[in-house]
């Protein structure tokens, strides 16, 4: 997860530069009016919204389920690790214990065969962490993909120039006015979508 809020304060921090040049180039004239979703440019044409991150993620039941399979999955692949390398730790010790009644050539052979357990151990936990973030990668990908299209169609009537992403402590928003502030209605709708796909 923290990909996809890297990613979003990325974005974030090249539309707060786009939106600085507008302002500061554009000419001058009275203040912008007050209220719920009136935060208008002086033109009229300018007006932003944003999507607290964190709360997102708290509510989003699509969001709580695949993280939890996630961390599931992950609890698997740590035991799964933990239990080949204390298999392998116990062979060694159990070795040890032979040594002393091993020829030379069994004592090779037995040592041969721990470095190529340990080595397949190694490139298994290669396999299943890259395999891990693959799945991570892919849930991100989605995620934003509904993310995304969900917006799209909540802005279909373009009320929003822009909808951004805040996250308390990682956004680059210096200031915000909670009258913006549209996250219930995205978890509210990215929610009821969720069901109607089941």
């Amino acid at each position: 997860m923290k990909n996809l809020s890297i990613a979003l304060n990325v974005v974030l921090f090249v539309l707060v530069g786009i939106l600085f040049y507008l302002h500061f180039s554009g000419p001058r004239s009275a203040a912008v009016p007050a209220g719920p979703r009136k935060a208008e440019a002086q033109n009229g044409t300018l007006k932003i919204a944003y999507v607290n991150i964190d709360s997102l993620e708290a509510n989003y039941e699509y969001f709580k389920i695949k993280k939890g399979e996630l961390e599931k999955q992950q609890a698997s692949i740590e035991r799964e690790l933990n239990a080949n390398a204390q298999a392998l730790q116990k062979e060694v010790s159990d070795l040890q214990q032979k040594a002393s009644t091993m020829t030379q050539s069994e004592g090779e052979a037995a040592q041969r065969s721990i470095v190529q357990k340990n080595r397949a151990l190694q490139q298994k936990e290669q396999t299943l962490r890259q395999q891990f973030v693959e799945q991570q990668t892919r849930f991100n990908d989605e995620l934003q993909k509904k993310l995304n299209d969900f917006l799209e169609q909540y802005n279909a009537d373009k009320r929003y120039t822009y909808i951004l992403s805040y996250s308390p402590g990682l956004s680059n928003i210096l200031y915000k006015d909670e009258a913006y502030d549209i996250t219930k209605e995205v978890i509210d709708g990215l929610n009821a979508a969720s069901k109607n796909q089941k």
